[in-house]
């Protein structure tokens, strides 16, 4: 008998988050409405999912804001007398900033800082505009909080499902307890599942700094950047990364450049090696160790040894 799968609930929109009523809030109190508050009374969170803002973007909605004012309201909650805490809006509050406006319009609601981190990851992970690294980081983060488990126990997680696949092996009640809960997320965001996700996004958090910087900064498809990731010297990947970037060079041609860079490397590697090998025959035939058995029957097994390598598969 084959398993209904359960239904999968779609992610709120921060929308439809507000429209949840509490259970003893009278229906036709349920919707909040919007006010008008100084600037000056909205902060930032301490922990802001969204870290980059194209400049190009930005512009664009100064100019929205210019024309037609705030359309919708900034998100917040209030945490103290008068003050509020921003939850969902943070462009709009830039822009509003740049604009030199003394008001925005806002609606708050009361939120713990669980729901209040959540409501910020959705708002974020809703948005187009979100590039690789902040939706990356932004998933790992909603997925953590629901499951009340930090980062790498989730990545735990996911490896030893990959590693439980790959083998035939079953996992753990617990854990695949955990893993069905990350596919139901998932699915709810719309655009992995657990082994793509894992497979796919999850590097790009071992990409090099400079890499994902460029990443973060939305100079640099995410494409692109694994495949710069690949040169090994350090400054050769420097050069790459600044030429790609500035020049907004194609994938195929990023994919020669780091195969021509990475034979050189080979090449120079079997160079020196080379060269090593030469000098220690150098100073074998010099030295008296031939002279010696004890040292001539270990130099056989030493040599036994290097055969050996050679005509392995």
């Amino acid at each position: 008998m084959v398993r209904k799968r359960p239904e999968l609930e779609p992610m709120r929109s921060v929308a439809a988050f507000l429209s949840q009523p509490d259970p003893e809030t009278p229906i036709e109190a349920a919707q909040p409405s919007a006010i008008i508050v100084a600037i000056e009374q909205i902060t930032l969170p301490s922990k802001q999912p969204r870290r980059y803002f194209s400049p190009e973007k930005m512009l664009a909605l100064v100019q929205s804001v210019r024309e037609h004012g705030i359309l919708e309201p900034l998100l917040v909650r209030p945490v103290g007398q008068e003050k509020y805490e921003l939850l969902a809006g943070e462009r709009r509050l830039r822009a509003a900033q740049e604009m030199g406006l003394l008001e925005v319009p806002i609606v708050s609601k009361e939120m713990s800082d669980r729901e209040a981190l959540q409501v910020s990851l959705m708002e974020n992970l809703q948005r187009e505009d979100l590039n690789p690294i902040e939706e990356t980081e932004a998933i790992l983060e909603l997925l953590s909080l629901d499951l009340n488990i930090q980062a790498d126990e989730l990545v735990s997680i996911l490896n030893q499902a990959a590693n439980g696949k790959k083998r035939g092996s079953e996992l753990t009640g617990n854990v695949s307890r955990q893993l069905e809960r990350v596919e139901i997320l998932l699915s709810s965001v719309g655009r992995f599942n657990a082994e793509s996700f894992r497979s796919s996004r999850l590097p790009l958090l071992n990409l090099p700094n400079n890499v994902l910087e460029s990443l973060r900064q939305g100079q640099l498809e995410y494409t692109k950047a694994r495949v710069i990731a690949r040169v090994k010297d350090e400054e050769q990947r420097s050069n790459l990364l600044k030429e790609t970037t500035s020049k907004n060079l194609p994938l195929s041609q990023i994919r020669e450049q780091v195969k021509n860079l990475n034979s050189s490397d080979v090449v120079a590697t079997e160079l020196t090696m080379k060269q090593q090998l030469d000098q220690a025959y150098r100073s074998l035939v010099k030295s008296k160790l031939l002279d010696d058995p004890k040292k001539q029957r270990h130099l056989a097994k030493l040599l036994a040894q290097i055969e050996s390598l050679m005509t392995e598969d």
